[in-house]
């Protein structure tokens, strides 16, 4: 309370009025577009008017200004408000508004990063806290600076556990620059919200996530006023009681409205009621933001000393990655790391250990994690490393396809691939990541198979856009690259050839591994095969492949710690598909694995040496005899 004045009533009218010029456009522009939530919108237009006009600090025409206060609208839906928002701002002009969700318009059907006032795309419910507790996180601890951090959530979203992974996050850090801001109009999209208007539940949820809580009626503008001015040593949550499509008569508070603009003339008629209300044409000008927040430079970063291998040596990729990340951070001190509480099995701990105040430790929440990544690296503040299991990503998918969405240059590493982590068993075993991860839109998908590959992939990582996946594993092999082995991305390594190989074999992480030793099996026995170890995995290097087939009669064989259904070897496929005379034949994980010894799985499901050299003599003898 300390921090609050009462605004005048010329203020507070002006507000008002604000709200109600914010659901007139946020009517018009649905009933433009034939679609959108002009009720979800009208519920928000206080909230967002003493927010926007009263509460923030920005500059209208640099909306990605660094020390401008930072907005996320968890409730996507309600994306024509935010664009009435910035028109009445001054920052879009109003005829745009009418363009909503149109084809040739930046105005979409939900907010997403091609408009310069999004940082982070919305729209998949449960999402936007966790981004900006990320942003929030990087004000108080990286930034230190004097930027809040505000998100608009919907009631119907706060039945999603990730927002109370959100919660729990910004309760432990006591993120005391963050406000969430609950839009409660009671009202789902085919039901009511299970608690219906009872603030009082969610206020005490919010208390025993660490947060202060405060229930207002969040069409009452002078007790949103107050209730933002508060200033506590812990994150805020406002907790809105409101009403879906208020100011809508007929349709306020009534159910199957979701997501339906109003017909012409009954929107005609609303506009009409609507604007009778409105008494002042004043617009207001929202407070400057305090300046304080670091230049920060992200770009080409590079390692600081090459990597310090020995070629035989054995590493295992995953503790590599955490030499590599450590070894980054002395490189730019905006490198962070974040993990799961696994930092000790993907070794991220190492980092930690050398640049502890850069270091995010999330917890078991691997889904928050992601969007704790995203959060941290919009506006280019951060490069940010987020680690776990590689199957623990799957569970958050949807956050990293809505990072995708979002144009986030967020660095995954997931560790313990594949049946080759042995005893642990199928829950722990990475199967399904490269299929996940390879269907991400501009995703770069590594797959190093050295210490040495690991450490420029991070390294690459690091100055690439867009979501970079390295996938690492538990078991230890040799290094088998120089320290001054030049890698990039969609570049292959042909790391054995002779003029007499028969067939091609491409493998990577263990699985290479095992290709060479398959090699020198043959070798014995006069048979000769060109092993590739493919870096990337998206984009793979097509080129490459190509050449060393054809050199090797057309025979390709693809072996992968990882399913059938989307790893190497249907990426090696789609590659080659239409080629003539290419033959392709995949060796990877059939069926849910078991627990065992790392060596004991691959010979179980026909990925190790035995099984290549076995497949190559097939191979050989298929095409002698066709011959």
């Amino acid at each position: 309370m300390e921090d609050y004045h009462k605004p005048d009533q010329q203020t507070l009218q002006a507000l008002k009025d604000t709200a109600n010029r914010l659901r007139i456009s946020s009517i018009k522009a649905t009933s433009a577009a034939g679609s959108g939530h002009p009720t979800s919108c009208c519920s928000a237009a206080e909230i967002m008017s003493v927010l926007f006009f009263h509460t923030m600090r920005y500059k209208v025409q640099d909306p990605r200004n660094a020390s401008n206060d930072r907005f996320v609208l968890s409730k996507g839906h309600a994306a024509p408000i935010l664009y009435s928002v910035w028109a009445e701002a001054g920052f879009l002009q109003d005829a745009e508004l009418l363009n909503l969700r149109k084809i040739d318009s930046v105005l979409e059907g939900h907010p997403v990063p091609r408009q310069v006032f999004t940082d982070v795309a919305t729209g998949s419910l449960g999402q936007g806290l966790g981004a900006a507790c990320g942003m929030a996180y990087t004000g108080k601890f990286f930034d230190r600076a004097s930027y809040r951090v505000y998100c608009l959530l919907g009631d119907g979203e706060l039945s999603e556990g990730s927002v109370w992974e959100a919660m729990a996050f910004a309760g432990f850090y006591k993120l005391d620059n963050l406000v969430a801001i609950f839009d409660v109009n009671r009202l789902g999209q085919s039901d009511p919200a299970p608690l219906q208007h009872h603030v009082e539940i969610y206020q005490k949820r919010c208390e025993a996530f660490g947060w202060h809580a405060i229930i207002v009626d969040g069409h009452s503008v002078e007790e949103l006023c107050k209730a933002f001015g508060q200033a506590k040593h812990q994150p805020t949550a406002i907790i809105a009681k409101t009403f879906k499509g208020k100011g809508i008569s007929g349709v306020e508070d009534k159910e199957s409205w979701h997501g339906k603009p109003l017909p012409k003339n009954m929107a005609e008629q609303v506009i009409q009621e609507i604007d009778d209300k409105i008494q002042t044409k004043k617009k207001l000008s929202p407070a400057l933001p305090e300046e304080d927040a670091p230049v920060v430079n992200i770009r080409n970063i590079k390692m600081p000393s090459p990597p310090t291998y020995k070629v035989g040596e054995k590493w295992a990729t995953r503790k590599a990655y955490g030499v590599a990340l450590a070894k980054l951070g002395h490189a730019n001190d905006r490198v962070i790391a974040l993990d799961g509480d696994t930092k000790n099995s993907t070794f991220s701990e190492l980092f930690k250990k050398e640049h502890p105040s850069r270091y995010i430790e999330c917890y078991i929440a691997e889904q928050n994690m992601v969007s704790i990544a995203v959060g941290c690296a919009t506006r280019d503040r951060t490069v940010a490393f987020a680690s776990t299991f590689a199957t623990f990503f799957t569970r958050a998918f949807d956050q990293i396809r809505m990072a995708a969405i979002s144009e986030s240059n967020i660095n995954l590493c997931g560790s313990h691939c594949g049946v080759s982590i042995g005893e642990d068993g199928p829950s722990q075993m990475g199967l399904e990541d490269l299929s996940m991860f390879r269907a991400v839109p501009n995703a770069t998908v590594f797959y190093p198979s050295d210490a040495v590959a690991t450490e420029k992939a991070v390294e690459i990582a690091a100055n690439t856009k867009g979501i970079c996946f390295i996938r690492t594993s538990r078991p230890e092999n040799p290094v088998i690259y120089n320290n001054n082995e030049d890698f990039h991305i969609g570049q292959a390594k042909v790391v054995l050839k002779s003029k007499d190989d028969q067939a091609t074999v491409i493998g990577a992480g263990v699985t290479l591994h095992e290709a060479l030793a398959a090699a020198e099996q043959l070798r014995k026995e006069k048979i000769f095969i060109r092993v590739i170890d493919p870096f990337t995995i998206k984009p793979l290097d097509k080129k490459t492949i190509l050449e060393n087939a054809r050199a090797t009669k057309g025979r390709i064989i693809t072996v992968e710690d990882h399913y059938h259904e989307g790893g190497i070897g249907e990426a090696v496929c789609a590659a080659v598909v239409g080629e003539p005379g290419i033959t392709v034949n995949r060796l990877a994980v059939s069926h849910v694995p078991r627990s065992g010894k790392s060596a004991e799985l691959l010979k179980m499901f026909g990925i190790d040496k035995d099984a290549i050299v076995q497949a190559v003599k097939v191979a050989v003898s298929k095409s002698r005899n066709a011959e």
